[in-house]
């Protein structure tokens, strides 16, 4: 017969069992969302077994388990499913607001470096600052809320160029203007070619008077759930910027590191 203490402990490890279960099929549900998300015309139930590496009778009841609440739909008679409309109101209700998100990190930077700190966010072929916190230096550099830049021709521009895929970036190559602002601008594509090289490589972006003249700036991309781009930057009067930059993309890579690490993007 057993004891109390058998018991709770037989008990203990069952409900350990079944939570480790829980937690890998929840698992492996997310897994098969984010690859039809991937696939938007739909995935055949070989072809998720293939890519999520898991045996096809898994795929088969993970499938119907999200077909009984429309999280995925029937593609086509051959295109086995893809996405479902159960899906939309769940988006609807987890809108992201990446700039609530990022003020923390915003303001302790400025608070840290005294400078202005940016957020932008990839609007086609140009970004758009979407928020702002002042620095506490007399002579400051500030852009506004709503204002546009071009991407080669500013750090978060740059940045966001870099993180793009070589797809996405091939992309938007025929769209983009290599139109000088300041004398500093790069213009040829094969320079800003090599100048994204050096951002992948360093992990940051700098404007040096590219955008204005007497304004430079470093600036770090972030993918965002969805996958959008956006980019913290922090603009600086040239005078005292290169005595500066190597401590404001020091702070910048290690706060946006975090940040990336929290939004769930490598």
């Amino acid at each position: 017969m057993a004891t109390a203490t058998e018991t709770t402990a037989a008990d203990e490890d069952t409900g350990a069992a079944e939570r480790a279960g829980g937690i890998q099929v929840i698992a492996r549900a997310a897994a098969v969302l984010r690859a039809l998300g991937e696939h938007p015309g739909g995935l055949t139930l070989g072809e998720l077994a293939r890519l999520l590496v898991l045996p096809r009778s898994t795929v088969q009841r993970i499938v119907d388990a999200l077909a009984q609440e429309r999280l995925v739909i029937a593609a086509s008679p051959t295109r086995g499913v893809r996405l479902g409309p159960g899906l939309l109101p769940l988006a609807a209700a987890a809108r992201f607001d990446v700039a609530e998100f990022v003020r923390p990190t915003l303001q302790a930077l400025a608070r840290e470096c005294g400078e202005t700190v940016d957020l932008s966010l990839l609007d086609g072929t140009r970004l758009v600052f979407v928020e702002q916190v002042a620095g506490q230096q007399r002579l400051k550099a500030e852009s506004g809320v709503g204002v546009a830049f071009m991407l080669h021709a500013s750090a978060p521009g740059k940045a966001m160029l870099a993180a793009l895929t070589p797809a996405e970036l091939q992309a938007l190559r025929p769209r983009l203007r290599l139109a000088p602002q300041t004398p500093a601008t790069i213009v040829d594509w094969d320079r800003l070619q090599t100048e994204l090289e050096a951002v992948r490589g360093q992990g940051y972006a700098v404007d040096l008077e590219e955008n204005a003249v007497g304004i430079c700036a470093v600036a770090v991309a972030l993918r965002l759930p969805g996958g959008d781009l956006a980019a913290v930057s922090v603009p600086v009067p040239q005078p005292r910027f290169e005595a500066s930059r190597d401590e404001l993309a020091r702070r910048l890579a290690e706060r946006c590191a975090r940040l990336q690490a929290a939004l769930g993007h490598d």
